[in-house]
């Protein structure tokens, strides 16, 4: 390949003119786009950061080879939980089938534990959930009428086998715990845990927040068995459930951040309880059978449908909620509760046939749609199709293109027998569950979003998986693309490059969700702005940056308003990855520094770094 250094630079300089207007005024100037603080270090001009471009493109070339092969859209990753309490039979199956319809919650590892409140049977280790609980051996084991299951993406800690869920307990009673979001103040309790205000002196085996968790919640537990000895001489056996209901109010004063949380503890049942905020969310589904009613709490209620239950009500913030051994359902409570759920579940987290906090995802991203197709017409863009980015932004993208009155097309589309790497690199071919997968086909291999993949490595063999742009829908056409995010800028650089060698006249580009400028805390893996391709960068850059003719994001207020329209009892919502306001009220610069600086972030920063090295010496070589 015929490139040089100068040449690049050259090229790339000409290419493009920003428009940029003051947020101050409207008077508009023509200039080169500035170049962000956060990437002066790595290129020293704004003609390097085109150069990089370029390079990309070449690469591209010589990778996709005129179009015929694309990029994987692949879906979000986080933790998703489920337990069922039933009177006859073994609930592994029903356990194993909820878990199914998690599964793009997270892909890390997978974990269930079920009982007869005898003896517990505990499994867990890294994989899928077809792959972990895939021998019928292994499920013949796992007998009793009630239990937990857990997917896990992991956010805090590693992602070793070691640290997947459940965690357990044997004292007090015997407590098993699986959690979803993301504790704030970890170190602190850490330190609570290890010193002589602890009841126990405890020893944590892991770096996971989850078993701190666990921990705090079962010394308290001590805490109220010691009161009830020592202030009325009640009989522990006989107030069990009590201990647990005075540990969990004890637990919510200690614990920051955001928590979903299923728990087994032997002589109480199963426990399910959640952060004042309810910032991640928690549903109750409820049928019936000839001994009562039986129950399932879950992340999300899509997982009911296939196993026979009905939504009754989500998991209160700051409730905890107790099915007893003999199915009586009883809750307390514990917090006083000010609902403000992460939008970041409607945008892209959630299945869209969900129900989460009362508000229908699907219907969330309709209204969605409708705002973004208002503030498009106001852009006077001159489209001829609208196309989504499979397969989170259809929603979004259905109601663009009936706003709009264009026609809705389907140019993107997967090659349904691509393997997907494993954590080595490896590929993998993986036959999906069969259920209803909106985000997954059911030939498809199951994969992680790039954007939270926890090395540079896995997210390049990721958007090399394939996609198929059609000529037929995009030759000679004004296209635009509709995406439901757009964070790191990788996946969809890649993309609008191959929907212009299908033959786009032009590409534009419409963003579902605000710019992503800041980490979300509460349970998703993205600790470092400096990786996302709107830090620091105006609108115009970021559209330069990606290639596109024309870009525009959705309003956070918009956000808000349609959360607020579809459930006026909800007042606010954690936006805190695009605002940077966080409801919890601990996060700070120095908190958010220090996350940028350990665990996979530096990792990551690591990797870019590479990567970047690779390139310049690349062009020196070429």
């Amino acid at each position: 390949m015929n490139l040089t250094k100068k040449s690049l630079a050259r090229g790339c300089a000409q290419r493009h003119v920003v428009k940029v207007s003051a947020r101050a005024g409207t008077r508009e100037r023509t200039v080169l786009p500035a170049l962000p603080s956060h990437l002066v270090s790595t290129f020293t001009n704004a003609a390097s950061l085109k150069c990089k471009m370029a390079i990309s493109n070449a690469r591209m070339s010589r990778i996709v080879g005129g179009g015929a092969k694309a990029y994987k859209r692949i879906t979000p990753r986080m933790c998703g939980i489920i337990g069922i309490f039933k009177y006859e039979g073994n609930a592994n199956v029903e356990l194993y089938e909820g878990l199914l319809m998690l599964q793009h919650r997270g892909q890390d590892s997978a974990g269930m534990v079920t009982t007869d409140w005898s003896r517990f049977k505990e499994h867990k280790e890294n994989g899928l959930v077809k792959d972990v609980f895939g021998k019928q051996e292994l499920m013949d084991s796992m007998k009793g009428h009630c239990g937990i299951a857990h997917v896990r993406y992991p956010t805090a800690g590693s992602s070793s086998a070691q640290e997947a869920q459940p965690f357990f307990v044997n004292s007090p009673l015997g407590i098993y715990l699986i959690h979803n979001g993301n504790l704030t103040n970890t170190e602190e309790l850490r330190d609570l845990l290890n010193s002589s205000r602890s009841f126990f002196n405890r020893h944590l085996r892991t770096d996971s927040d989850s078993e701190v968790l666990l921990n705090i919640l079962a010394d308290e537990v001590h805490r109220a068995h010691q009161r009830c000895l020592q202030t009325t001489g009640c009989d522990p056996n006989k107030n069990k459930i009590n201990f647990l209901f005075e540990a969990g109010e004890m637990t919510m004063r200690l614990l920051k951040g955001a928590y979903s949380c299923l728990s087994l503890v032997k002589g109480v049942g199963l426990v399910a309880f959640r952060d004042p905020f309810g910032i991640r969310p928690l549903v109750i589904g409820k049928r019936s059978s000839a001994h009562g009613d039986e129950w399932c709490i879950a992340s999300e209620d899509c997982a009911f449908g296939p196993i026979g239950f009905e939504r009754v009500r989500d998991v209160l913030p700051g409730e905890m909620v107790i099915i007893t051994e003999d199915g009586k359902l009883m809750s307390r409570q514990c917090a006083q509760g000010t609902p403000s759920p992460c939008i970041f579940e409607y945008i892209y987290l959630a299945r869209p046939d969900s129900v989460l906090n009362g508000i229908p995802v699907y219907n969330f991203q309709l209204k969605l749609g409708t705002a973004l197709a208002n503030r498009i017409k106001e852009r006077g863009w001159d489209l001829d199709i609208v196309c989504p980015v499979p397969d989170g932004s259809r929603p979004a993208a259905i109601q663009i293109a009936a706003e709009l009155g264009l026609p809705y097309r389907e140019g993107l589309v997967k090659n349904r027998g691509a393997a997907a790497p494993d954590a080595d690199g490896a590929q993998v071919y993986a036959a999906s569950p069969r259920v209803s997968m909106p985000r997954v086909a059911l030939d498809f291999p199951y994969v992680g979003r790039t954007f939270i993949m926890p090395d540079q490595r896995l997210r390049e063999m990721s958007v090399r998986r394939k996609l198929n742009a059609m000529p037929a829908v995009f030759e000679g056409k004004s296209v635009l693309l509709i995406d439901d995010s757009i964070v790191r800028g990788t996946t969809m650089t890649q993309i609008v490059d191959m929907v212009r060698r299908a033959g786009a006249r032009r590409v534009y580009l419409a963003s579902a969700s605000p710019p992503v400028v800041y980490p979300n805390v509460y349970g998703v893996d993205m600790p470092s702005r400096k990786e996302f391709v709107a830090n620091g960068l105006t609108i115009d850059q970021v559209c330069q940056v990606l290639r596109a003719d024309g870009l525009i994001y959705q309003e956070v207020e918009d956000l808000i308003t349609s959360g607020k329209e579809l459930n006026p009892d909800i007042k606010d919502f954690d936006a805190s990855c695009f605002t940077g306001s966080y409801v919890t009220g601990d996060i700070d610069e120095a908190y958010l520094q220090k996350l940028e600086m350990s665990g996979r972030g530096a990792n990551r920063r690591a990797t870019q770094k590479v990567s970047l090295i690779n390139e310049r010496a690349m062009v020196a070589t070429a």
